[in-house]
């Protein structure tokens, strides 16, 4: 009999090989999908909200609104770009408060010649100082949306659309598909446009509500591995106890290697630089950083400073190792344990952000208007730094251990690199330090008595 059950052993043997190996793919599909997902903003996103205010003979007038829901990721300059494929043959007539990149092909219209025919359009937000004719509520910023943390007004943006081709009734239209947000570049995935509760307006004396003919809803959200796949910040600890700087770990961003990358760091005697970087690079999705052991664009440094009898102080410095980015409005997120008692910030902005209820372990930090809200690119200004005073609660504090060095660090969203927990400084051994300070009594004594023995 049992040569007859051997081709059924290996068949039962070949599909639990195939199960192990479907489920080992399933999980690595789901560990990347949870890379979006951030634990300090789960229900951060980008809510683009589609509304049709009027009908036309051909189509319709819609107002579309972007409103940046995440509670420390902004979008920076050069500023977010809106592209999405028409449902049917839908065309641009006109736009306010935005512009579409490119006009495409309009041959066919013989009189009035739309705004944008392509099937799929790209549409960008208009500069400050457009004249007012062609503007609307929230537009004209560049692209550029702050933080909802930072401030909510900032954080929405609008254009308006005129659609022709696209039917004249709540049946007949069809919301457009495939939207994609560059904010400025890749990391924003978004979901299909969903019909939701029309929108309702109310008028400037608030006498009056009105509401959309019909409102679509997508919904964005960012991956920082979509965005980039190399990180964009790293860390570097120091203290007062310990005169070990723990620099940023080697390649943390990347690794020097002219060979396989040539240009992709710049030396800052180096003469070619100012030919390197030119004013029209400014703002460039695309970093050029200095060459650094890190690589990094950005180099945030904890260093803990002073320690009092019931408060501690910590400097913190942000440092732009980058040639081609100013960075508006930026901010940094911090984890640590003491955050519950921050008593001063000097020189930045400090709110709480309690993701886990009521631990208020994490702390958004952001520069001053007009005064350090401005990162400036690498050089002797590319800096901006400040110092926290924390009140000790003296049941948890300690300089032992490294509990004095934060948790984790976002740098404008994304995740920085820490060192290694064992490279963080030490606290000074002090029974290591009574022992050579003995040893050192004892020797000294020997000697002094060899010497007068000899001289006896």
């Amino acid at each position: 009999m049992g040569p007859l059950f051997l081709p059924m052993i290996r068949s039962v043997s070949k599909l639990i090989s195939f199960t192990i190996l479907l489920l080992f793919g399933l999980a690595c599909t789901s560990f990347t999908a949870t890379e979006a997902y951030d634990p300090l903003d789960p229900h951060g996103n980008i809510t683009i909200k589609w509304d049709i205010i009027s009908w036309t003979p051909d189509g319709y007038v819609a107002v579309v609104t972007i409103y940046n829901f995440q509670k420390y990721r902004h979008i920076q300059a050069p500023g977010w770009s809106l592209q999405w494929t028409w449902a049917k043959k839908e065309v641009i007539w006109n736009m306010v408060g935005g512009q579409a990149t490119e006009q495409g092909d309009c041959s066919k219209f013989k009189t009035t010649i739309p705004h944008c025919c392509k099937k799929n359009p790209t549409v960008v937000d208009l500069l400050p100082g457009t004249p007012y004719n062609q503007q609307i509520t929230n537009c004209c910023k560049g692209g550029v949306l702050t933080s909802w943390v930072q401030d909510p007004a900032n954080a929405v943006g609008s254009f308006q659309l005129s659609v022709g081709q696209a039917g004249t009734t709540n049946k007949t239209v069809r919301a457009p598909k495939n939207f994609t947000l560059n904010a400025p570049g890749p990391g924003y995935t978004c979901g299909r446009a969903n019909i939701v509760k029309p929108t309702k307006f109310v008028t400037p004396d608030k006498r009056r509500v009105t509401q959309a003919m019909m409102t679509w809803n997508v919904t964005c959200t960012y991956s920082q591995f979509l965005a980039q796949k190399t990180p964009t910040c790293c860390v570097s600890l120091s203290s007062f106890y310990n005169d070990t700087v723990v620099p940023c770990p080697a390649c943390s961003c990347g690794c020097q290697s002219n060979a396989t990358h040539p240009g992709s760091c710049v030396e800052p005697d180096s003469p070619y630089l100012a030919s390197v970087v030119s004013a029209s690079s400014k703002n460039s999705y695309t970093p050029l950083v200095r060459c650094t052991n890190h690589m990094c664009p950005i180099r945030v440094h904890w260093h803990v400073k002073l320690n009092y009898k019931e408060y501690w102080r910590v400097k913190v410095t942000v440092t732009n190792f980058n040639y081609r980015m100013n960075y508006s409005d930026w901010n940094l997120v911090v984890q640590h344990p003491n955050f519950d008692n921050l008593t001063q910030s000097f020189s930045y902005n400090y709110k709480s952000i309690t993701p886990y209820a009521t631990i208020n372990d994490t702390a958004m930090l952001w520069g001053l208007k007009f005064y350090n809200d401005l990162l400036m690119q690498a050089g002797p200004l590319g800096n901006v730094q400040s110092e926290l005073l924390f009140r000790k609660d003296q049941a948890t504090f300690t300089f032992d251990k490294g509990w004095a060095f934060p948790r984790r660090i976002y740098f404008n969203g994304d995740n920085c690199v820490m060192p290694p927990p064992d490279a963080y400084p030490w606290l000074p051994n002090s029974g290591f330090r009574q022992y050579t300070s003995l040893l050192t009594l004892i020797m000294t004594s020997l000697s002094t008595a060899a010497l007068m023995y000899v001289h006896a």
